[in-house]
């Protein structure tokens, strides 16, 4: 008589994300070369220029994390209006498992779910770095860095919490490191197609260990914004 075998696909999925992860090549580290210096924040603020967005946008791309419970994905859209601010919403498959946010700088003014932020990227900085976007560092912060016809790299550290940027150019690729008290909290790696736009971006989070991968198909200019994409129940 054959036997019949209960498959917690729950599991299934859990492991097939974990050796996806286990299986991946290594990550590049975010290298600030020995020839980095003490820099002032106006060169700094130059270096983030380069990045910083301009006008409106509206920015669509697919979504895929995996992580300790599992793989789930998506699509999505951004819609980004300069200097620093976005208006995300996500949603998977059909249209199930909704969440939207808006992010002005540094600091969520309202998620939903609460935790949708905080269960795909754990910095704002990293989270910006998938969008191709750098970030001024905060008031205070030690600042220094190197510059090249290759590529512009540079730190600011300030407490316990580092952020690494590399931009590399031709083709052109943005690195962004997190690390709280000298661990890794997130790394990503940023590619952008000849318009200089982005075209793919991963998120990976060692400590879950997790990836969030986007793959952006749509990027155009838009007409600036009605007010009410901003608030938690505008469309």
């Amino acid at each position: 008589m054959p036997q019949h075998f209960h498959v917690d696909r729950r599991g299934v999925a859990t492991y097939l994300a974990l050796s996806l992860l286990a299986c991946a090549p290594p990550r590049p580290a975010v290298v600030i070369p020995e020839t980095a210096t003490v820099v002032d924040r106006s060169q700094v603020g130059r270096w983030v220029s380069e990045s910083t967005p301009v006008g409106h946008q509206v920015i669509r791309f697919r979504w895929q994390l995996q992580d300790d419970r599992g793989a789930a994905g998506g699509r999505g859209t951004a819609r980004v209006a300069a200097p620093d601010s976005v208006r995300l919403d996500v949603a998977g498959p059909l249209g199930s498992g909704r969440g939207a946010a808006v992010v002005v700088g540094d600091s969520a003014q309202w998620t939903d779910p609460p935790d949708i932020i905080e269960r795909l990227v754990p910095s704002y900085p990293l989270m910006w770095a998938m969008f191709g976007v750098e970030r001024l560092p905060p008031g205070g912060a030690t600042l220094r860095g190197a510059a090249d016809s290759s590529e512009t790299a540079w730190q600011w550290a300030s407490g316990a919490d580092t952020i690494s940027y590399v931009r590399h150019r031709a083709p052109e690729r943005l690195l962004a490191e997190s690390r709280q008290g000298g661990k890794v909290v997130g790394f990503v790696d940023t590619e952008f197609g000849p318009d200089g736009r982005p075209t793919r971006s991963r998120l990976t989070v060692p400590s879950v260990p997790a990836r969030l991968t986007l793959t952006f198909t749509a990027s155009a200019s838009s007409e600036p914004f009605p007010p009410d994409l901003w608030t938690a129940d505008g469309p």
